[in-house]
């Protein structure tokens, strides 16, 4: 049986992950066709727009990855539920590893990027950074629904508890 603690907390993690990554793709239109690139430098790279965007994603992301792997290994036993989260678990990993290699590289420039002339490579690097967001949102949005899938497939309880509790 998968307690339902494991499987509320998986949810909710993956939840706030895709939250932040869908944060990035309800931005972007008008950061793409209505902004100027100053104003795009100067509100994403400047003054600490994203902070707190790395300080909390990295530790979501991988606890996403790390709870649905559990959540998979508990229901290795069921089939289609065990499907589901390992599904759910390798497209968190595979969105954390295109943030490693599309987005973090990205980052890197984007901190030394200095106020003044735009860099030659403005476009090339605003739309790396970009679009990197919106694939990885996709990837999770995908994810997060075949851990929906998996909880809702999970074996019943049982028994239901006389005191009403769930834990």
């Amino acid at each position: 049986m998968v307690q339902p603690a494991l499987r509320c907390g998986v949810l909710v993690i993956a939840a706030l992950s895709l939250g932040a990554s869908f944060a990035h793709v309800l931005e972007a239109l008008p950061r793409l066709t209505v902004w100027s690139p100053e104003l795009w430098r100067q509100a994403t790279v400047f003054n600490g727009q994203y902070q707190v965007f790395g300080w909390l994603g990295g530790p979501l992301d991988i606890g996403a990855i790390l709870l649905a792997g559990i959540l998979a290994f508990t229901l290795r036993r069921e089939r289609p539920a065990f499907w589901f989260a390992l599904i759910g678990a390798l497209l968190f990993a595979v969105s954390l590893t295109m943030w490693l290699s599309v987005v973090a590289p990205a980052n890197a420039i984007l901190a030394t990027w200095q106020p003044g002339p735009l860099p030659e490579d403005f476009f090339v690097i605003r739309n790396r950074w970009e679009f990197g967001h919106i694939v990885i949102a996709s990837l999770k949005l995908v994810g997060f629904i075949t851990l929906v899938l998996s909880v809702l497939q999970c074996p019943q309880t049982g028994e239901s508890r006389p005191d009403g509790r769930i834990f």
